[in-house]
């Protein structure tokens, strides 16, 4: 072995969760040092080739709003923009972008390559230093040895990856490249359990075999929503995905030939995700279900391969070309890349701090797959976050930590961390009880403040946020200052279906009815100043929903309560009387920082909370005698 330097932050990984940890530890001025098993695999889209979605929408603004990179990137390189749930109300809208998977490679890489303070590198990685408790560098395959005041793992799938396509079995990282074995069994030895989680992905298809006469169109929208705060207007010819479905002869086949699947034999250990199931699983788990759909969406403007969404399957390949093709608009299908299913080790994230650092090993954070997730949007979220720490802790300064009221991160974050998670973890706007504060037209002005304070929002960001943050409150006020009587303004609410006024009434007014938006109160409204379409959307949304958000944010005001009520990492749990012994394994082995967060810990009983409660108020009244 041989020593190759030092760097204040290590990352192992370069898929979505690593970028970004590299990316914030390097952007806060930490010398960096971002590892790839193979540089193909920088912000690989190994799955489907797209970035948003419900709830993960939300994620991608959150880390732009924070001077993260994912949301900059997918406005370079998207080809089809949706926003989502629009027949529901804002906080449910959620963004998708279908990707150019090759140029978002590309450009992520480059990205990069270009940032002051990092260095990116193909090697792999065989081992992690750890002296004293503390993890201090790595050693790759080569002999090298970098040293580290802090380690970020961002390993995805790659972590004793093994692929199953049907009988067939083999050890691979995603994609087909080399997995990383060596690691896993290095991580035992430091005492980290590892445990098998399961993924998988649907078999590509050249485009010029489908015949899309027999498939539903799915066009992009005519007016692009920027993932970034940093875009206000995006123009591009966009492309179409496809809708078809499967039918009563997919059906036979793939229960014909369940008994071939890896699920079946039982060789198959790993947990697989209950939010994006194989087919074969769905046909089990929905049995009177006739049809299942499935979208084909192009994986690239410089390739003809078309990625099948909802059909992944660990079945052989010859079951594979047999049931795609009684699909409509399938007969003729030629197969690029065949479904797989891909085995991974990953820990369970119960043993993470909130700043997403280890219990057990200092200065070791973790991100991504690794830690249980699954999706693009939750690894770089915990990437984010992972990089952010990093940097704090070895400068000495308090850990970055968004609760459940402040961010889809948050909830991420705390989900994981503090009840665990039996499968790969996926977003969903459910899991967050703010969801109306926590919209993703608000990420800037919920964080933008917050990742500037750290260091991470650059000057020109936080200036752009300082506009639209002004420009929002300026024309809040001009709008509830402004009065309009029934004599001006009944005959333009009477052709836009609106009720006449009785009285006189502000603009705010008028703006609240859901019939009437900014847009069209500018024919009345000559005096209106530009606003960005950004300050235009959150305008709208505070004042519409208005009576909703006051209420929730009297909910929030109940939940910091909890949150405020803090706890000593360290506190004996078991010194605690009446308290429930699986209440004092649990609280014991989470760690819990907060009454609140011990209140959400799996296992723990509002009862086992206020006898918690009762013995501090106890101890507090002792300490005050």
């Amino acid at each position: 072995m041989y020593e190759m330097g030092s760097y204040d932050v290590v990352v192992i990984g370069a898929g979505h969760a690593g970028c970004e940890a590299g990316l914030a530890a390097a952007r806060m001025r930490n010398k960096t040092l971002v590892l790839s098993i193979n540089l193909e695999a920088v912000a690989m889209m190994a799955c489907n080739p797209a970035i948003g979605g419900t709830g993960k929408g939300h994620l991608v603004r959150e880390i732009d709003a924070l001077g993260g990179e994912m949301g900059l990137c997918i406005d370079k390189t998207f080809i089809q923009s949706r926003m989502l749930n629009t027949a529901k109300g804002p906080a449910v809208h959620s963004l998708r972008a279908q990707a150019d998977k090759h140029a978002y490679h590309d450009q992520m890489k480059k990205t990069l390559e270009l940032t002051p303070n990092l260095d990116l590198k193909q090697g792999e990685v065989v081992d992690l230093l750890v002296e004293d408790g503390a993890a201090v560098g790595v050693v790759l395959r080569t002999g090298a040895i970098y040293h580290a005041k802090a380690v970020v793992i961002a390993t995805g799938t790659f972590l004793r990856g093994k692929i199953f396509i049907g009988e067939s079995s083999f050890q691979s990282g995603p994609n087909g490249l080399a997995p990383s074995v060596e690691l896993a069994d290095s991580l035992a030895r430091h005492g980290m359990k590892l445990r098998r989680f399961k993924t998988g992905t649907p078999a590509r298809a050249l485009s010029q075999s489908l015949d899309y006469s027999k498939m539903t169109e799915q066009k992009g929208d005519e007016h692009i929503v920027p993932f970034s705060f940093m875009n206000d207007e995006l123009s591009k010819d966009q492309v179409s995905c496809w809708l078809s479905y499967t039918n009563e002869e997919t059906h036979r086949i793939i229960n014909e030939n369940y008994h071939r699947s890896g699920l079946f034999t039982g060789e198959i250990e790993g947990i697989g995700p209950r939010y994006c199931p194989s087919i074969e699983t769905k046909l089990q788990r929905f049995k009177d279900k006739e049809r299942h759909q499935l979208f084909i969406e192009p994986e690239g403007l410089n390739t003809d391969e078309m990625y099948i969404q909802g059909m992944s399957t660990s079945l052989p390949e010859d079951v594979q070309a047999a049931f795609y093709k009684t699909i409509p608009g399938l007969e003729n299908i030629r197969i690029t890349r065949p479904a797989y299913a891909i085995e991974y080790d990953c820990i369970n994230p119960l043993s993470l701090n909130l700043s997403l650092e280890s219990k057990d090993i200092k200065n070791l954070f973790c991100a991504g797959q690794f830690n249980g997730s699954s999706g693009y949007e939750e690894a770089a979220a915990q990437g984010l976050i992972a990089g952010i720490n990093a940097a704090l802790k070895i400068s000495g300064r308090e850990p970055f930590i968004l609760d459940r009221s402040e961010g889809y991160i948050g909830v991420l974050i705390d989900d994981m961390v503090t009840k665990g998670t039996d499968e790969p973890y996926r977003i969903m706007t459910s899991r967050a009880e703010y969801r109306l504060v926590l919209r993703q037209d608000n990420a800037d002005l919920r964080l933008t403040e917050r990742g500037h304070k750290i260091g991470l929002v650059s000057e020109e960001r936080y200036e752009r946020f300082l506009a639209k943050k002004e420009q929002v409150e300026s024309e809040r006020k001009r709008l509830d200052e402004t009065w309009v009587t029934p004599t001006e303004i009944n005959e333009w609410l009477s052709a836009h279906g609106s009720t006449p006024l009785q009285n006189r009434a502000t603009l705010t007014e008028i703006l609240k009815r859901p019939e009437i938006n900014y847009e069209i109160l500018g024919e009345i409204d000559a005096d209106r100043p530009a606003l960005s379409q950004h300050a235009i959307a959150q305008l709208e949304v505070q004042i519409k929903y208005e009576g909703y958000i006051v209420k929730q944010e009297h909910q929030i005001e109940k939940f910091k309560k909890l949150e405020g009520k803090k706890l000593d990492p360290d506190f004996d749990y078991s010194a605690v009387d009446s308290l429930r012994i699986e209440a004092i394994e649990k609280l014991s082995a989470v760690k819990p920082l907060s009454i609140g967060q011990a209140s959400r810990i799996s296992g723990v009983s509002p009862a086992d909370i206020n006898v918690l409660l009762i013995y501090l108020e106890k101890n507090k009244r002792s300490q005050r005698q």
